[in-house]
């Protein structure tokens, strides 16, 4: 097992507690280039939208080996395509891997095949075959590729301790939601666009302990059924909540379960929902998506309906996951207006709009906020009640993972591979 302390973990997407805070990193870079204060700088074979995480000395991500279809093979399932086929990939096959690089030399430890998948659905050109961030807890990698299938790394030895391909759905756009761990399951999200569901499977065996079909009513329509946030566990008057967003609901469930506890219909359309929520104050704060795109601000209350503290439309993020820094909540929309709000109130101190197009969720570390555009800038500010900008940073290459930062560095994946930043 690989040795590690408080300091050197980066376990999931989004951090320790998946707030987007990097609790012990210390004396960052706020200005750097793809040569000033790089450490290294790593290519990663085959094309992959996961974050890395980080347990030692150890960085895991996942990639996909992608073999393109041919026009003739396209022609052919062109029909069985939902969505607009013009702006999806579409394969003749799919090998999904998990990838180790040493942290302090960037050097790739270990390629280790997971799945391989003959005729995939289509992913959308915007998101890839591995885009879900795995979660390393207790030298094991938990890895969710969403209907393609999860397994199970031995993080030591690189063994493949399970896989599981029993779950399907058709996601339209390819897989996103991020799997979470709660004791001893392996928690995600499967919203598709012809059925929806949350499962759970024993992160010992791989087997699904529970499985639980959405009961919301939806359109009929396909397109805004789907769904791909990421689950958050809350805890509410003392219990655990699987608190779990889908398209035009939020739902609550019983972790240990999958019982159903609640659903709070939005009251506005909200679908395709990429954007995950975040607690903090005592309250929950959720995008609810595409369609009629708004923050919403909910006080839970045990079993019962969630009370709405406050909504705001203007600048709501579809992609991008919102952060709690002091009291105050920032978000980044998706064209890139920037804001902050008070989280108790959802009083606007200042919006600003920034360069470029946002899909990555920001990091708190070291005092600073960071920022990261599709067009592969990062844009550093300082948090407050007044906008505060420091520097705005060219990594040459398109950015569509969230970074990370342990003791001194950030670890950032762009389209071209991983950088690790450190004065």
């Amino acid at each position: 097992m690989v040795h590690s302390s408080a300091e050197d973990e980066w376990p999931r997407w989004r951090g320790p507690d998946g707030r987007g805070h990097a609790v012990a990193a210390v004396d960052l870079p706020v200005h750097w280039s793809t040569t000033k204060n790089v450490a290294w700088f790593t290519g990663i074979p085959g094309r992959g939208h996961s974050s890395p995480v980080i347990s030692g000395q150890q960085i895991w991500v996942t990639t996909a080996l992608e073999t393109e279809a041919s026009k003739e093979e396209i022609e052919k399932r062109r029909d069985g395509i939902l969505g607009d086929y013009t702006m999806l990939a579409i394969l003749s096959q799919v090998t999904m891997k998990a990838v180790c690089i040493d942290r302090g030399t960037g050097k790739i430890l270990k390629q280790i095949e997971l799945l391989t998948v003959e005729d995939p659905q289509g992913a959308h050109r915007l998101n890839s075959y591995a885009t879900p961030t795995p979660v390393i807890r207790q030298g094991r990698l938990y890895c969710h590729f969403g209907a393609y299938g999860n397994a199970c790394v031995e993080v030591s030895s690189g063994k493949v301790l399970w896989t599981n391909t029993e779950l399907f759905v058709e996601h339209i756009n390819g897989p996103v939601s991020k799997p979470i761990l709660w004791k001893n399951l392996m928690i995600f999200h499967m919203d598709g666009g012809h059925n929806q569901f949350v499962a759970a499977l024993d992160v010992g065996s791989g087997k699904v302990v529970w499985k639980t079909d959405r009961s919301g009513e939806l359109p009929k329509n396909p397109q805004v059924r789907k769904s791909y946030s990421t689950p958050l566990i809350m805890k509410v008057e003392g219990k655990d909540q699987l608190i779990s967003p889908a398209a035009n609901w939020l739902f609550a469930y019983d972790p240990a379960t999958g019982r159903e506890l609640w659903k709070f219909e939005y009251g506005n359309p909200g679908y395709s929902n990429v954007s995950s929520p975040i607690e903090g104050d005592g309250l929950l704060f959720l995008p609810t998506g595409y369609g009629t795109s708004e923050m919403l601000v909910l006080r839970l209350k045990g079993e019962q309906l969630p009370e709405v503290v406050w909504r705001h439309k203007k600048g709501a993020p579809r992609t991008s996951s919102p952060i709690l820094v002091d009291k105050q909540l920032y978000y980044i929309s998706d064209s890139g207006i920037l804001s902050c709000l008070e989280a108790k109130s959802g009083k606007v101190n200042w919006q600003e709009r920034l360069n470029g197009n946002y899909s990555v969720s920001p990091l708190y570390a070291d005092g600073h906020l960071f920022f990261c555009s599709q067009e592969g800038k990062v844009q550093v500010i300082d948090p407050g009640v007044k906008y505060q900008p420091i520097s705005i940073n060219e990594m040459g290459s398109p950015i569509m993972s969230s970074p990370a930062a342990v003791g001194k560095a950030i670890y950032l994946r762009t389209v071209s591979g991983m950088f690790k930043l450190q004065k």
